[in-house]
């Protein structure tokens, strides 16, 4: 089963896959984010699960440093879009510590019958 991560430059993407393991489940970071093809998530993994991760453009910045345009997230964002429609599960990572973000996934795919804690 593969479970596809998308969202944002720093949203926390390699972060929580770094994380995540687990026998017959393959987590795969899906950079939507740099490509123009709006399904591309689709076409790369066809995921069986889609997580998009999002974060703020302030807190993109803080996270790595970024030396980017706000009008450059926005495109990123812009890229992102039909992924996020089509995401079984959101999360906005501003506030939340990994720890945090990785129970949520955790509880989620938990609750979907696809992992036990």
């Amino acid at each position: 089963m593969i479970i596809g991560i998308v969202g944002p430059c720093a949203s926390g993407k390699t972060t929580l896959i770094s994380a995540l393991h687990w026998e017959g489940v393959q987590f795969r970071h899906i950079a939507q984010e740099h490509s123009y093809v709006p399904t591309m998530w689709r076409r790369l993994t066809n995921p069986a699960v889609l997580i998009y991760l999002d974060a703020s453009y302030e807190v993109t910045c803080k996270r790595r440093r970024l030396n980017w345009t706000e009008a450059e997230y926005q495109e990123q964002k812009n890229r992102l879009s039909h992924a996020r429609e089509n995401a079984d599960l959101y999360i906005l990572t501003d506030y939340l510590t990994p720890q945090d973000v990785i129970q949520t996934v955790k509880n989620y795919l938990s609750m979907r019958g696809i992992i036990q804690q």
